[in-house]
């Protein structure tokens, strides 16, 4: 792997989205997808050297990188602080050997928590995921499994209950194959409660639907994704929302590694597709992603087109009803539409697509 090529074709595709969009100050980076951490810590300080020569960096800006909880990767940790790093975020994903076997995962749980152990020694700030409602997971395997990890945790922690996606070998295995089921929806609701309970116990809670911080060590990177800040998508297959020239443009570059580094050399940027959002779009991530934290969306700080596309929306009364059952809270002062914030209440977090879905439809 050429990784002076590498750095040079990254660095460019910044010099691209900077000469659209000048007008930033950088408050957090995310190195994600694939392996990031196998990636020299000279091209991850150069990337962030570029980001801050072009945009400038806040003071806080948090520089999160994800990692797999391998020996070989957790060397690299000291290196990737120096670099610039302040935060890792380690796929765990499970305790247990035969969960880690199902999930395809090549870690043992004792070199995850020894990664996880290592990356408090060097990081103020880390945090590590793990994936419940597993075949034949109860209740009490969950819940001692949980406690376990919590003896490892510091501010931060991602628990996901394990979904079948489309086009995925899981996918194939579990609607084809019938070789695993999941738990009942019953069980998927009652490993949910369990789990924010235990978590509002030790002092975790929820700050969206799978992810849980104490006060200050939320993810600043993920709330900008929630909250629909703009953010720019560097490097192979990588997502981004831009706002230039009063539009907001989605992005999203080349998924294949060979062909956007040949298209970076060549025109010096990688994008495969970039569509200008309508209204309804921008409604649709607004209230898809915001409802996924516990804050809710504040309507009130909404631009006027969006505002105006919900008012007209729910002139039926549709989130009156949501409220009436339970599933929403509204904060507001007055009566109009978007003067308020909404929020889904914890019985609207077990059934979230249907509330999202009764609130776009």
């Amino acid at each position: 792997m050429d990784h002076d090529a590498w750095r040079r074709a990254l660095v460019r595709e910044m010099g691209y989205w900077h000469a659209r969009a000048p007008e930033k100050t950088i408050t957090s980076m995310f190195f994600g997808g694939g392996t990031p951490s196998l990636m020299e810590p000279t091209t991850v300080a150069a990337l962030i050297d570029e980001a801050n020569t072009l945009w400038g960096l806040d003071a806080a800006c948090e520089i999160t990188l994800e990692a797999n909880p391998t020996s070989v990767e957790a060397a690299k940790f000291a290196a990737l602080k120096s670099a610039g790093v302040n935060r890792v975020s380690l796929g765990v994903q499970s305790l247990r050997p035969e969960a880690l076997a199902f999930l395809g995962r090549e870690h043992s749980a004792k070199e995850a928590l020894e990664a996880v152990a290592l990356a408090a020694t060097i990081f103020d700030r880390y945090s590590f995921d793990l994936i419940y409602a597993l075949p034949n997971q109860s209740l009490s395997d969950w819940e001692k499994e949980l406690r376990e990890a919590l003896a490892y945790a510091r501010g931060h922690l991602s628990l996901y209950q394990l979904t079948i996606e489309d086009n995925t070998a899981f996918h194939h295995a579990y609607h084809v194959g019938k070789s695993f089921q999941l738990p009942e929806d019953s069980l998927a609701a009652d490993l949910y409660t369990l789990t924010q309970a235990i978590m509002h116990e030790v002092g975790l809670p929820a700050y969206e639907i799978s992810n849980h911080a104490s006060a200050g060590n939320e993810s600043r990177h993920n709330l900008s994704y929630w909250r629909s800040d703009s953010y720019f998508g560097i490097g192979p297959g990588a997502h981004g929302r831009v706002d230039v020239a009063g539009k907001r443009l989605a992005t999203r570059t080349l998924k294949s590694p060979e062909h956007w580094l040949d298209a970076a050399q060549q025109f010096g940027h990688g994008a495969e597709e970039e569509l200008t959002l309508t209204t309804a779009e921008r409604t649709e991530e607004i209230i898809l992603m915001g409802l996924r934290l516990s804050e809710g969306v504040n309507l009130a700080g909404l631009q006027a087109d969006v505002a105006q596309h919900l008012t007209t929306l729910w002139a039926d009364g549709r989130v009156e009803r949501l409220v009436a059952q339970g599933l929403l809270t509204r904060m507001s002062r007055e009566p109009r539409a978007t003067s308020h914030v909404i929020s889904a209440t914890p019985r609207g977090m077990l059934v979230l697509n249907r509330v999202i879905e009764e609130l776009l439809r």
